[in-house]
């Protein structure tokens, strides 16, 4: 995780999360994946090409008060190729396995243009702009506006 994306300043741009500065940050927030399994109030996957060993990315879905709420992140020698529009797609789907499942909520900072089309590109709708939404500590330490989406289940 380190290696793959968890330093690279570009990639940490629009998260929550400042890029990590040693191992022992990457192994943490493995730590905190592991956990939130246990827990049951989260599900983080480590995605890998097909075949290979090298780590791509993350991408994991939190228990929220209104619902699932996605979350990812790629390597940026990953980018533009469609493998997270791919997870995206295979999360959504296993969270609506579950009956009690009819929403995914997803956020993006209103400046990701390329999360915005990921989501858009996976079936998520834009419901609207969340004002002061989220810190992202690599652009500012005020509150960002957040687009917000959601993909429902058909029934």
């Amino acid at each position: 995780m380190f290696a793959s994306y968890g330093q690279d300043h570009e990639v940490a741009h629009y998260v929550p999360w400042r890029p990590h500065t040693c191992v022992s940050d990457s192994e943490a927030v493995i730590g905190r994946f592991l956990d939130s399994w246990r827990d049951g109030c989260g599900f983080h996957w480590l995605l890998f090409q097909y075949g290979g060993s090298e780590l791509m990315g993350a991408i994991g879905i939190r228990r929220e008060a209104h619902g699932p709420e996605l979350g990812y992140v790629l390597a940026r020698r990953y980018w533009g190729y469609g493998f997270m529009a791919e997870a995206v797609t295979a999360v959504v789907d296993w969270a609506f396995t579950e009956p009690s499942v009819f929403r995914v909520g997803a956020v993006c900072d209103i400046d990701n243009q390329r999360s915005a089309r990921l989501l858009e590109r996976a079936g998520f709708e834009r419901e609207g702009v969340l004002r002061s939404w989220a810190v992202h500590p690599n652009i500012s330490a005020t509150p960002r506006d957040c687009y917000s989406y959601s993909k429902t289940r058909n029934i």
